[in-house]
């Protein structure tokens, strides 16, 4: 794979145009009764339309087998080895809410969960209660008073909400309290270096209190905490390319993880449609524009097959108001796979779409999986695909004599 010092070295200025449409866990699996997809089983005439001028292909957002986050899977999409470069999903939340980290702060991403009298976990999202309940449950949680750490407790979204414990000899290196099962009992946390020795008792010490905070609360009773991180240092894609790049997304991690290579945070409402509406409002202020759209993963998780098909059909409807901005590279593809039939992120790879008026058109039938495997893009990992948007908007100057 090139290095981002070589494609720095590489990119020239433009004046083309870049938007890289994610669908968030969009892969899926076959149904049984028909053998669909939830991108087959959708009514696409748009995408499928799209998918014939230009090509297509599968990508493996980390390696083949291996299962993405959602902070590696979309840290891939940006041009990064999600190997290299690697960023706690606490950090993420804590940005994309515009928290201020300092060196003393270590972040830490939780979620609001069920458990019964004996302590098993019963929904591991608390039913996904309204973000109204999360902040009032932030505040009872910022109560906590742990010696020699100051803490700050934020809600993010429904049952999502950021930790910062803030002290000294607060290391990362910790394993999550998440078992990602329900019928199990949250974990402790382990430290998996000897230097975070320290910050696993006080992060254990918050989940004991929250236990006790909570106790009398339905059905946000408990909370489960991972992705502990510290701010990380990372090059900008905005300087790698000389790119003015934008996000647009609902979900304040993406957000975040957009800001910290480099990107401005637009602001859009809730809905497929208030996000279609900011990309015509902003587009003419960026060269890369993100848009993110959630509901694929979350339905998937849920295991609400119809629900995901509903998602991606309603993108599909509000695709012709990118296609009449006239990009001059448009990429549609996910972070990862979240199967319904899996209810659960997967290791499969992911289908990729990407239409320039250079492409050499695969003439295919439809966007889907199965159309994919047969793209001219073949199976590429996901770090590889902003070069390829790069070279395709005529970003990249020649490499030698």
């Amino acid at each position: 794979m090139i290095s981002l010092d070589d494609l720095q070295a590489l990119a020239r200025p433009a004046q083309t145009k870049i938007v890289l449409l994610v669908l968030d866990g969009v892969g899926g699996l076959p149904r049984a009764f028909d053998g669909k997809t939830e991108l087959e089983a959708a009514q696409t005439p748009n995408l499928d339309a799209l998918a014939a001028r230009g090509m297509l292909g599968l990508a493996d957002p980390i390696a083949p087998g291996i299962t993405p986050g959602s902070g590696p899977g979309h840290l891939g999409l940006f041009g990064y080895d999600p190997l290299r470069f690697r960023i706690g999903r606490g950090v993420l939340e804590a940005v994309g809410i515009d928290l201020h980290l300092t060196d003393k702060d270590l972040a830490a991403r939780g979620n609001f969960c069920s458990v019964d009298v004996q302590g098993l976990i019963t929904d591991r999202r608390a039913g996904r209660i309204p973000t109204e309940t999360c902040a009032r449950l932030c505040g009872l949680l910022e109560q906590i008073r742990i010696p020699g750490v100051e803490l700050v407790v934020r809600p993010v979204r429904e049952h999502r909400f950021v930790v910062l414990f803030r002290g000294e000899n607060l290391e990362e290196g910790l394993s999550e309290t998440d078992p990602q099962d329900i019928g199990k009992p949250p974990l402790p946390v382990r430290a998996e270096v000897p230097h975070a020795a320290h910050a696993a008792e006080v992060a254990n010490l918050f989940a004991e209190e929250a236990r006790k905070t909570l106790g009398a609360e339905h059905p946000a009773n408990m909370v489960l905490l991972r992705g502990f991180s510290k701010y990380p240092k990372i090059p900008k894609l905005t300087e790698i390319y000389g790119v003015r790049a934008g996000v647009i997304a609902v979900y304040p991690m993406y957000r975040g993880l957009a800001r910290l290579v480099g990107m401005e945070a637009v602001k859009a409402g809730d809905t497929v449609a208030d996000e279609f509406a900011a990309l015509e409002t902003h587009v003419g202020r960026f060269d890369f524009l993100f848009v993110h759209i959630k509901k694929t993963d979350s339905y998937g998780e849920d295991g609400n097959f119809d629900a995901k098909v509903r998602v991606i059909e309603e993108v599909d409807r509000e695709l012709p108001r990118l296609l009449a901005l006239q990009p001059d590279v448009i990429v549609v593809t996910g972070d990862h796979s979240t199967p319904a039939a899996h209810r659960a992120h997967s290791w499969h790879p992911v289908p990729v779409l990407l239409w320039s008026k250079w492409c050499r058109p695969d003439g295919a039938q439809g966007f889907s999986e199965r159309e994919c495997r047969f793209g001219g893009l073949g199976r590429v990992r996901s770090a590889e695909l902003m070069p390829l948007m790069m070279g395709y908007a005529e970003r990249l100057t020649k490499f030698g004599a």
